[in-house]
C-alpha cells in the first residue's frame, strides 16, 4: 500500500462519524433553509405548469413560460452585490448573509401571495409578472443560503450539509408539489373543470409555508465573516466586487476550468428539461391532482430522503465524484422510465415505481452535486462564485426546457423523455474526464480509496 493510499485510509471518516455529523446544530439548520430554497422552485415551474395545463393554457405557451426560471441562471449577475453590499438597518441587526437570507423570503411570500390573488385565464401576464418577482426573490435566497452554508463548515463536512440541505429542498418541493395539489383538490367545490379559488387557496399556504426559512434565518448565528481587504478607491471596490471572484476560479483551474464549467453547465439538463413536462404529462394521461399528490407524497418523500443520504455519505465515504457519476447514471435511467409510462397508460402502481426512481436518483445526484460545486469554491468569495456555478448550471437547460412544449406536441411524451435521457451521455464523459483531471489536492479531497 502507498503512503498516499495510508493517508487516505487514515484520514477516511468511520461510519458512525460519517452519520453523527448530521445531528449537528449546522445540519439541522440547513435542513430548514434547505426546505425554504426549494419551496419556490415548483411553485413558478412544475407546479405552475400543472395550474396552467389545468387552466386550459396550451403545452407550448407553458414551456416558454418555463423560461422564468432563467433567473436562477443569471443569478450571478448580482451575487457580487448579495456578496459585498450591507442592507440599511438589517445587515447591522443580523449580519451580511442572514439580512439577504430575509430580504429574499419577503419577496417570495409577496410574490407567492400576488401569484395566488391572480388568475391565469383571466390574467396570464399578471400571474407571469408575479412567477418572475418569486424567481428573483428565490435567486437572491440561493446566493445568500449557498454562501451561509459554505461558511457554515469545513470543506469535510460540506457533504453532509449538502445532503441535509437537498433533504429539506427536496422535501419543499414535495409540499409545493404534491402538498399543493392536495391542497387544491381540497378547495374545490362540487362540479369539473378549473377552479381558481382552490388555487389560490393553496398558494396562500404556500406562502405561509415560508416562515419556516423566515424563523431559522432570525434564530440562526451569523457565519464567522471572513475578513475582506478594504477598498480605498470606488475602482477598487468594483475589481474586488466583480472581477476578483471570477479571476479567483479561472486563476486556481487554469485550463481545467473549461472542463469544469462545462460539466456544471450539463450535468442535470436531463432532469431539469423532463421537469417541465412532467405535470403537464400527469394531466394529460388522466391522473387525479389526488393520485399525483399521494405518490409524490409519500413515495417520493422516502425515496428523496433515501437518495439524499446515501449520495451524502456515499460522497464523504467514496469521493464526490464516483457518486457525480452514480448520479448521473441513475438520472439517465429514470427519465426512460417515463417514456415507459407514457406508453403503458395510465397506472397508479406504474406511477409509484417511476416517481420513486426518479427521486431516489434526483436525492444522489443533487447531493453530491452540490458537495462538488462546494468544493470548488474560495470560500472569500463564497457567494459570487457558487452562484456563477449554480447559474451555469440552469442556464443551458432551462434554455433548451423552453422548447419541450413544442416538442412533445411534435413527437410525443415517449420521444420526449428518450430524447431527454440521451441528452445526459454527454455528462457521463465529462465526468470521467473531470475526475481525471482535477488539480492534486482537490483530486486527494475527493478520492477516498
Amino acid at each position: 500500500m502507498s503512503a498516499s493510499s495510508e493517508t487516505a485510509a487514515a484520514t477516511r471518516p468511520t461510519w458512525r462519524e460519517s452519520l453523527r455529523v448530521y445531528l449537528e446544530p449546522a445540519s439541522l439548520r440547513m435542513l430548514a433553509l434547505g426546505f425554504s430554497a426549494g419551496l419556490p422552485l415548483l411553485l413558478v415551474l412544475g407546479t405552475l405548469s400543472f395550474r396552467l395545463r389545468e387552466a386550459g393554457i396550451d403545452r407550448a405557451t407553458i414551456g416558454f413560460l418555463s423560461w422564468v426560471g432563467l433567473a436562477y441562471g443569471f443569478k450571478w449577475v448580482w451575487a457580487p452585490l448579495v456578496d459585498r453590499v450591507p442592507i440599511p438597518l438589517l445587515t447591522r441587526w443580523l449580519g451580511r448573509r442572514r439580512s439577504w437570507l430575509l430580504l429574499a423570503q419577503l419577496g417570495i411570500v409577496g410574490g407567492l401571495v400576488a401569484m395566488a390573488l391572480g388568475n391565469p385565464q383571466q390574467g396570464l401576464f399578471a400571474v407571469t409578472a408575479a412567477a418572475l418577482v418569486v424567481a428573483f426573490s428565490s435567486a437572491t435566497q440561493d446566493i445568500a443560503l449557498d454562501a451561509f452554508r459554505i461558511e457554515s463548515a469545513e470543506t469535510e463536512k460540506q457533504a453532509a450539509l449538502a445532503a441535509t440541505y437537498q433533504t429539506g429542498y427536496r422535501l419543499a418541493m414535495i409540499w409545493a408539489g404534491a402538498g399543493v395539489l392536495w391542497l387544491a383538490a381540497g378547495a374545490e367545490t362540487a362540479g369539473s373543470g378549473y377552479q381558481n379559488q382552490a388555487w389560490m387557496t393553496a398558494y396562500l399556504v404556500m406562502a405561509a409555508s415560508m416562515l419556516v426559512g423566515i424563523v431559522t434565518v432570525l434564530l440562526a448565528p451569523e457565519p464567522v465573516p471572513v475578513a475582506q481587504p478594504s477598498p480605498r478607491t470606488p475602482g477598487e471596490w468594483l475589481r474586488q466586487t466583480l472581477v476578483d471572484p471570477f479571476a479567483d476560479f479561472f486563476r486556481r483551474y487554469r485550463w481545467q476550468a473549461a472542463l469544469i464549467l462545462a460539466l456544471i453547465g450539463v450535468y442535470r439538463i436531463s432532469d431539469v428539461v423532463m421537469g417541465i413536462m412532467a405535470n403537464p404529462f400527469y394531466v394529460d394521461m388522466q391522473y387525479t391532482k389526488a393520485e399525483v399528490a399521494a405518490v409524490t407524497k409519500i413515495y417520493g418523500v422516502i425515496m428523496t430522503l433515501v437518495g439524499a443520504y446515501v449520495g451524502g455519505i456515499l460522497s464523504m465515504r467514496f469521493g464526490v465524484m464516483r457518486i457525480l457519476m452514480l448520479g448521473a447514471i441513475t438520472s439517465a435511467i429514470s427519465n426512460l422510465l417515463f417514456a415507459w409510462l407514457a406508453g403503458h397508460g395510465h397506472d397508479v402502481n406504474a406511477l409509484i415505481v417511476v416517481v420513486s426512481a426518479d427521486n431516489l436518483a434526483g436525492g444522489i445526484a443533487s447531493a453530491a452535486f452540490i458537495a462538488y460545486l462546494s468544493s470548488l469554491t474560495n470560500i472569500q468569495y463564497s457567494a459570487t462564485q457558487y452562484a456563477l456555478f449554480s447559474s451555469l448550471m440552469l442556464l443551458l437547460p432551462k434554455f433548451v426546457a423552453g422548447w419541450s412544449g413544442a416538442f412533445v406536441d411534435q413527437f410525443g411524451y415517449a420521444t420526449f423523455f428518450t430524447s431527454t435521457a440521451l441528452l445526459g451521455l454527454p455528462v457521463l464523459v465529462l465526468v470521467w474526464l473531470a475526475g481525471r483531471v482535477l488539480p492534486p489536492a482537490q483530486a486527494e479531497a475527493s478520492s477516498a480509496a
